[in-house]
């Protein structure tokens, strides 16, 4: 069974298997983290089966991102997109919580600041952090090239393309 999972995702080496149980830990974590969010007043049993049938339903759908994506992602390996699947799930949560603490640095705050402007800036501000952690922890991951290029393509899409140009 592993010898076909191993061929299934184009694995060479054992230690390429912590990408698989890094992704399938964090489906399982994000799985009981929504399952709690969804069932407070339930009984912990049943808070477990919400998170069994929220884990099946993100397994599923996150293979079905993976099949529309293996032809449009350029890459060496298919377990390369489970790397890359990580790297954009700490980059998103990563940019929150840099953001936040740099907002209340300089004075922005929800009670000091309209609630709509504070979220534009919210956005903002954590979008350029998303840019800069992106490519770092791409690069950590050993992904800097698919990152640096996607980064590009983001900017031009931003109509900040001139910035890559030199």
């Amino acid at each position: 069974m592993l010898n076909r999972f191993k061929s299934n995702w184009e694995i060479q080496h054992n230690w390429q298997l912590i990408f698989p149980i890094m992704g399938i830990l964090g489906l399982g974590y994000s799985s009981y983290k929504l399952a709690l969010l969804l069932s407070e007043q339930l009984h912990l049993s049943l808070k477990l089966g919400i998170a069994a049938l929220l884990f099946i339903v993100l397994l599923k759908f996150t293979l079905f991102i993976f099949k529309k994506l293996e032809n449009k992602w350029i890459l060496d390996y298919r377990w390369e997109m489970i790397r890359i699947f990580i790297v954009f799930a700490i980059t998103g949560s990563s940019s929150m919580y840099v953001g936040r603490p740099i907002m209340q640095y300089i004075g922005i705050t929800k009670e000091n600041l309209n609630p709509i402007l504070y979220w534009v800036l919210f956005i903002i501000i954590g979008l350029f952090f998303y840019q800069v952690l992106l490519v770092i922890f791409g690069w950590i991951f050993g992904q800097f090239k698919f990152f640096w290029e996607f980064e590009k393509k983001m900017l031009k899409r931003f109509g900040l393309g001139k910035l890559m140009e030199k």
